[in-house]
């Protein structure tokens, strides 16, 4: 699971785009904190301030940095290599990916950066999310049993942060993580999409789950989709804590990456909420939850519903910037653009980890140009392929396919990339958070799951 030379360009010629963007429409925004020093590390003392220290002190500190383990050899390699070329880059305008940052209430606002504060490990990026940050149908921010207020972290170095966050807040891990140490926790953290989580913790007498992750293996996913736990989630809207320069740019792929399989999967003519159900859904195809009796059936229309605002922020100016796109701001209506000339240019910046399944795909079937004849002529006989949308999204043709139905495990859909890390990550949920906690918060989702079905 590692970034691919193409990853890169592709990011660099996110890059040169968005960068563009960002600079001449983001003028009415809130502007976001510089970036950081790609030679400096900003973490939070215990007194809630922050400190800059340069990057070779920080190493010295922490000791050298963790070996990593054989399967995720070459992922730490390829985010050393693509560490290098982002440092190699100029540094981003000031208002740089504006779109992301999300306005919230004042109160809110407070509450979240409070909660943050008080961790005393070094945080690099954060973000809160879910109904707790942002309304949804179905709950209300002054419910007394509103579900846990839901955090993500992105640190640098996993094990030094959780032997420090263990040793300021014990009660936040289970005893057998308590007793096998920080190491384990952060080898457990490796396993699936990268992820350790943190449920039912009060913090400031609001009841949160945190979630913390490196910040290689979220910028790896951001670009490459080699899971969609994260990138998925970072397709709807969050409110970010934290900021940190390297995910701010990563995170302007990912957002335009979501526009781009979107598209490729919707009409000529549609609704921009139409458009929003459909990049929610990307990362919800495949999690078990939805096909177990373990989650909401109407979250994607909850969650839409009642932020067609904050998605509208997030994605027009981008949507404008790309080839073939026509979006009406009065009725909310978009037309794109079906011609194979300009579809193929939404197909081949797709992230690899879902590019790579759409070319094996086509790769053996007998009815297309052949790659070494005609590269050209290749991909776009894919983009004018009717069944692209269906390949992308579920595997599946307007007419049963005989081919299909002889090679399942062949399908290129998001769903099988989001499957197998959500369904390791959901697993991993009886290590990270003990049993009585996981049984606590599975008899939640089955709980919203009976309330949807009832409905």
């Amino acid at each position: 699971m590692s970034l691919t030379r193409r990853s890169l360009k592709q990011c660099a010629t996110h890059i040169r785009l968005l960068t563009t963007e960002s600079v001449q429409s983001s003028n009415h925004q809130s502007p976001l904190p510089p970036p950081p020093s790609s030679s400096s590390t900003t973490a939070a003392t215990s007194n809630g301030t922050a400190t800059t220290t340069s990057t070779r002190t920080t190493r010295s500190r922490l000791g050298p940095t963790p070996r990593p383990t054989n399967s995720h050899f070459a992922r730490t390699q390829d985010n050393l290599r693509l560490t290098t070329r982002l440092r190699s880059l100029p540094s981003l305008p000031h208002n740089f990916g504006a779109n992301q940052l999300l306005a919230v209430p004042t109160t809110t606002r407070d509450m979240l950066e409070s909660i943050v504060a008080q961790f005393e490990a070094p945080i690099r990026y954060a973000f809160a999310y879910g109904s707790g940050v942002f309304e949804q149908d179905g709950y209300k921010r002054d419910d007394p049993n509103r579900p846990m207020l839901d955090f993500m972290f992105a640190v640098s170095h996993p094990s030094h942060w959780h032997s420090i966050n263990m040793a300021r807040n014990p009660s936040h891990y289970p005893l057998h993580a308590r007793l096998l140490g920080s190491d384990f926790v952060a080898k457990t953290q490796e396993v699936g999409p990268g992820v350790w989580f943190n449920p039912y913790v009060t913090v400031k007498d609001v009841t949160i789950k945190y979630g913390v992750t490196s910040i290689d293996t979220l910028c790896s996913d951001l670009l490459s989709w080699h899971s969609l736990y994260l990138a998925g989630r970072m397709h709807k809207p969050l409110r970010i804590i934290k900021d940190d320069a390297r995910v701010r740019l990563t995170q302007q792929v990912n957002l335009t990456s979501a526009l781009r399989t979107a598209l490729l999967t919707l009409p000529e003519r549609f609704s921009e909420r139409e458009l929003f159900e459909r990049i929610a859904g990307l990362s919800y195809s495949g999690d078990p939850r939805m096909w177990l009796p373990a989650e909401n059936r109407n979250k994607l229309t909850n969650i839409v519903s009642k932020q067609v605002g904050q998605f509208r922020e997030l994605y027009r100016r981008l949507a404008l910037g790309l080839p073939g796109v026509q979006w009406n701001t009065i009725g909310g209506l978009i037309e794109q653009d079906l011609d194979p000339k300009t579809r193929v240019l939404h197909l081949r910046k797709l992230p690899s980890g879902l590019l790579t399944r759409v070319d094996r795909w086509y790769m053996l079937r007998m009815d297309n140009p052949s790659k070494e004849a005609d590269d050209s002529a290749y991909w776009k006989a894919v983009a004018g392929d009717p069944r692209l949308s269906h390949v992308i999204t579920q595997g599946k043709t307007h007419s049963l396919d005989p081919f299909l139905l002889l090679t399942p495990s062949l399908f290129p859909e998001t769903k099988n990339i989001v499957g197998y890390p959500a369904t390791l990550q959901s697993m991993k949920g009886l290590v990270s958070a003990g049993f009585s906690k996981s049984f606590r918060y599975g008899a939640g989702k089955v709980g919203k799951w009976w309330k949807s079905e009832s409905k």
